[in-house]
């Protein structure tokens, strides 16, 4: 369900197939920062009923070698739509894009509540796997404000269904 004051933003940073296939290896783009304050982890832990006192209960987790609450690592993995949205360009002629999956998903720092995280996106892969149908893999490092290791790191796997009459090779 959607909220009725959303805004929603038509995009206009569009990129054809083989503009974005010219990027093939290049990092494409880099989010906004996401501020993770103590009131989205709680509303995470109440959507997906992971109350762990260490994502939700500030004095408890204050006892852990973490020093504090931290978000849990599918809070910052469904963030990755939201930074997705912010840093890459739309792939020209495409009326649906869809979450294909992972390859490969490890989460390497804990993101501790009050951090700042932002997405880093680089083109692995780009093909056509059906007319009208393109698939892609992105490398993708989800980085703490002033923190050397990364949250996380992933192989994301995401399909393109483009307009039919639409040509791939725009």
């Amino acid at each position: 369900m959607f909220q009725q004051d959303q805004v929603y933003l038509v995009r206009t940073d569009l990129l054809s197939f083989k503009d974005l296939k010219e990027k093939l290896g290049l990092e494409v783009g880099v989010s906004r920062w996401f501020t993770i304050d103590q009131q989205r982890v709680d509303k995470f832990a109440d959507l997906t009923e992971d109350w762990q006192y260490i994502h939700v209960d500030p004095v408890a987790a204050k006892k852990t070698i973490f020093n504090g609450t931290i978000a849990h690592g599918f809070l910052t993995v469904s963030l990755l739509s939201a930074m997705y949205y912010d840093a890459v360009p739309v792939l020209e002629g495409s009326k649906l894009g869809v979450n294909y999956g992972f390859d490969k998903l490890r989460f390497l720092s804990p993101v501790k509540v009050g951090s700042k995280i932002r997405g880093r996106f680089k083109l692995s892969d780009i093909r056509e796997v059906r007319p009208f149908e393109v698939s892609t893999l992105w490398h993708v490092e989800v980085e703490i404000e002033d923190f050397e290791k990364p949250a996380l790191v992933a192989q994301w796997i995401g399909r393109q269904y483009l307009l039919e009459g639409h040509r791939r090779d725009g």
